[in-house]
């Protein structure tokens, strides 16, 4: 009786270093449950490929040259929904590791990693679980740790303020949305910096930023006139 050999899992690599592709393609092509079927070294001929290609998984790098690979997770996912991204990256701080995972990666690897780790990256995100690096898992789990202390005594009313803020939203406009006034969201945000004593609307922003309250915050908004209007 023959058996039909799984199906492979399709991987598109996306690295500005050919050097560093051809050295993770013949790493991968070691694994007969994984395949290569493509590679790019810009944004724009990843999303092309993504979009031609559709494979299971993106292995990507996010300092390609001198375009930033976080806006690219958003547009792949945007582009190709089903697609995972695994990022593999020199980077190993906490905060570039919750950035990527907040862009919309369910894995992140650093390229110190074993070829062993980084196909049980791939297999892993490849199955619908996420994959974080152990070199950077305790840094991030820690951070997170922090943030919850810190973040926990904060009232749902105070959050939602907080959210707002930080996508941009001046305390008109945030009152607005919430159906209260201009003054009682600057109630909110003065309660709001006293319990994470932080000082001013750009600190709060920063912060809310940095945890996860929002996805991304313009880069517009933050002149002096919209965060001054907020200042508690």
């Amino acid at each position: 009786m023959t058996t039909t050999a799984p199906t492979p899992i399709r991987l598109l690599l996306v690295d500005d270093h050919a050097i560093v592709r051809e050295g993770i393609i013949l790493v991968l092509e070691r694994q007969p449950d994984l395949l290569v079927v493509g590679e790019a070294a810009t944004p724009t001929e990843a999303l092309e490929l993504a979009i031609d290609r559709r494979p299971d998984v993106i292995i990507l790098d996010i300092g390609l040259g001198e375009a930033d690979g976080l806006p690219l997770i958003d547009t792949l996912l945007a582009r190709v929904p089903e697609v995972r991204v695994v990022v593999l990256s020199m980077f190993d701080d906490a905060e570039t590791v919750r950035q990527t995972l907040l862009a919309g990666a369910a894995g992140y690897v650093v390229k110190g990693a074993t070829s062993q780790e980084l196909a049980a990256a791939i297999r892993a995100v490849a199955q619908g679980d996420r994959y974080v690096h152990s070199s950077v898992a305790a840094p991030v789990i820690e951070d997170g740790l922090r943030w919850l202390r810190s973040g926990s005594t904060l009232t749902r009313r105070e959050r939602e303020v907080l959210s707002l803020l930080a996508s941009g939203k001046t305390a008109s406009a945030i009152g607005r949305v919430l159906g209260i006034s201009a003054h009682t969201v600057r109630r909110h945000l003065a309660n709001t910096a006293a319990k994470l004593n932080l000082h001013g609307g750009a600190a709060l922003v920063r912060y809310a930023t940095k945890h996860g309250l929002v996805r991304a915050v313009p880069s517009a908004p933050l002149g002096a006139g919209r965060v001054q209007e907020v200042k508690p």
